[in-house]
C-alpha cells in the first residue's frame, strides 16, 4: 500500500500542476494492483475531488472562471456524469475503456496549448454538444472529462488559456461528484465500505500530491516538461493495462 500510495501521490502533483485530477491513471494504478474493477472508479472519482476542489477555489477566487460558458458546458455534462455511474459494465470491457482513455489521454497531454489571440474558431458554439458525451465517460469510468474538454476548447478559441483551464477544473469537480454518487448508488453500502477501507490512504496522498502540484512546481519546471513527462506515464500505464488484458 506505501508503493500505491507513493505512486498515487506522484500522479496527483504532475496532473495537478497541468490543470487536471488523474482519475484515469488512478483507475490503472489500482487495476494493475488487482484491485476489484467495481471499486475503482469510487476511489478514482474521490481522488479527483480532493485533487482539483483546491484549484477551482483558486481559479474562482482570481477571478479568472468564465461563469457563464463554464456552468452551461459542466450543467450539460453532470447528469450524464451522474448517468454514466450508474451504468453496469464487465471488466473487461471496463479495462478496454480505461486503457484506450488513457491513451487518448496522453495525446490529449502532448497537444499545444495556444493563447486565444483572436475570434472563436466556427465551431466553438457548438462545445456544448460534446459536454454530455464526456460527462457520460466521466462517470462509468471514473474520470473527470476535463482533460478531453481543454483541448477541444483550446483548439475552439474558446477563452483564453487560464479561463480554459479554470472551465476544465469546474468541470472535473462536478462531473466526479455526480460521477460518485452514481457508483455509490449503483455499488450499494458493500462495495462503498471497500472503497473507503482501500481509498483513505490514497486521499490522503493525493491531497498531499495535489497541493505540492499545484503549488511548487510549476515554479521549478517548465510546464511543457510535466506535461511531456505526465504523457509518458498516462502512456505508459494505459499500454501495461490494455496488453496485460
Amino acid at each position: 500500500m506505501a508503493a500505491l500510495a507513493l505512486a498515487f501521490l506522484i500522479v496527483a502533483l504532475l496532473y495537478a500542476s497541468v490543470g487536471f485530477g488523474g482519475g484515469s491513471t488512478y483507475n490503472a494504478l489500482l487495476a494493475l494492483s488487482c484491485v476489484d474493477y467495481r471499486i475503482l472508479p469510487l476511489i478514482a472519482l474521490a481522488c479527483n475531488i480532493v485533487v482539483v476542489a483546491g484549484s477551482t477555489v483558486r481559479f474562482a477566487r482570481a477571478g479568472v472562471t468564465p461563469w457563464r460558458g463554464a456552468l452551461l458546458l459542466t450543467a450539460i455534462a453532470a447528469p450524464a456524469a451522474f448517468l454514466g455511474g450508474l451504468t453496469p459494465i464487465g471488466e473487461s470491457e471496463f479495462l478496454a475503456l480505461l486503457g484506450a482513455a488513457l491513451l487518448l489521454t496522453a495525446l490529449t497531454m502532448l497537444l499545444p496549448v495556444a493563447m486565444n489571440d483572436g475570434e472563436p474558431a466556427g465551431f466553438a458554439r457548438f462545445m456544448p454538444l460534446v459536454a454530455a458525451p464526456l460527462g457520460y465517460l466521466a462517470g462509468i469510468v471514473g474520470i473527470g472529462g476535463g482533460i478531453f474538454l481543454a483541448p477541444l476548447l483550446h483548439l475552439a478559441r474558446w477563452n483564453s488559456a487560464r479561463a480554459v483551464a479554470a472551465t476544465a477544473s469546474l468541470f472535473i469537480l462536478v462531473n466526479s461528484l455526480f460521477g460518485l454518487a452514481g457508483q455509490v448508488l449503483k455499488g450499494g453500502e458493500g462495495r462503498f465500505a471497500a472503497a473507503v477501507d482501500i481509498g483513505l490512504p490514497l486521499l490522503v496522498a493525493v491531497a498531499i500530491g495535489g497541493q505540492i502540484g499545484s503549488l511548487l512546481a510549476l515554479k521549478y519546471l517548465p510546464q511543457r516538461w510535466i506535461r511531456w513527462g505526465t504523457a509518458a506515464l498516462t502512456a505508459w500505464v494505459g499500454l501495461r493495462l490494455l496488453t496485460g488484458m
